[in-house]
């Protein structure tokens, strides 16, 4: 089993003291995305978890606990961006994120920390030059510090349309696209770093760019030295190549405030939500009510001990 944490709101910023009670206690409960009163219970023992997949703007509220889940292997999606505040307005300075993401890579590896340029937008301020500019020189600061960069263009959901409109947001064209893919290779090489799209159909392998699975069966297997019997996640779109996972989070509840955000309606996050935050509760931002339905489902180790890879350092 792979535990994706989170897709639905950053758990490691805003919600990391709640995930380190959930690991303590060896279980979790998670809400049905789309039939609020089904609830899972979910077996967190490291018997049964293959890999943790974070997935954060700002994992610094988690480095001081790392060593409590010293029994797991995980990696972070690391997702930094150099927009200003009018795009993500509730994110440490750049030069902070920065800092963090060279920490966290010099305790796990490079191998473990990826880098997210994600999404690529264009607006009157952020043209193309503008991303090859600060593309650059964010590659530049990560260089050593990471092996692979995802990138990928917006998908404007009808829950950020408009706020995506009133800040300048437009789709890509075609042309464009292939000239931020070409440049952005290019730069991406320079430093190292090997470049890949996420979810998306159009063809790049021209600039010598990749699909990513963000998460990875193949990393994986490496990073444990085993193969892995997985199944890709039918609940994504169909662009997407990664494999299946539980994910622990839940919609509605991340305060960075970014325009760009799926994970939020057109009115940001919900107060109801945030006010059940209570870092013990085995459930997040929410509380139980008597039409709950608890279920438990099996899950087991995707790990076959058969099949030994060496192990990735």
């Amino acid at each position: 089993m792979i535990l994706s944490v989170s897709r639905r709101c950053d758990i490691p910023a805003h919600f990391a003291n709640w995930f380190y009670h959930r690991i303590q206690e060896g279980y979790v409960y998670v809400r049905n995305p789309f039939r609020f009163h089904q609830i899972s219970h979910i077996d967190l023992s490291p018997d049964v978890v293959d890999c943790i997949v974070f997935w954060s703007k700002n994992p610094s509220p988690m480095l001081s606990r790392l060593p409590e889940l010293a029994e797991y292997m995980y990696y972070f999606q690391f997702t930094l961006n150099a927009y200003g505040r009018e795009i993500e307005p509730n994110l440490p300075d750049l030069a902070a994120r920065i800092h963090t993401f060279q920490e966290l890579a010099g305790r796990l590896g490079k191998q473990r920390v990826l880098w997210r340029y994600d999404p690529v937008l264009l607006t009157p301020d952020y043209t193309v030059s503008w991303h090859r500019e600060r593309f650059s020189y964010l590659a530049e600061q990560l260089a050593g510090y990471t092996q692979t960069c995802t990138f990928s263009f917006p998908d404007l959901y009808p829950a950020m349309a408009r706020r995506a409109a009133l800040s300048g947001i437009r789709p890509l064209s075609g042309p464009e696209k292939s000239d931020l893919a070409q440049s952005l290779s290019a730069i991406a090489r320079s430093c190292g770093l090997s470049l890949n799209t996420c979810a998306e159909d159009i063809d790049l392998s021209a600039y010598r760019i990749g699909h990513a699975r963000c998460i990875d069966p193949f990393l994986i297997s490496r990073l444990l030295g085993c193969d892995l019997d997985w199944k890709k996640d039918g609940g994504q779109r169909p662009g997407c190549g990664c494999a299946a996972s539980i994910d622990l989070g839940i919609y509605h509840t991340c305060t960075h405030g970014c325009v760009y955000c799926y994970a939020n309606g057109p009115s940001g996050p919900s107060p109801a939500r945030l006010q059940a935050y209570e870092e013990t509760s085995p459930l997040l931002c929410s509380r139980f009510t008597e039409a709950d339905q608890i279920s438990k489902p099996s899950v087991k180790s995707w790990k076959n001990p058969q099949l030994r890879l060496p192990f990735l350092t």
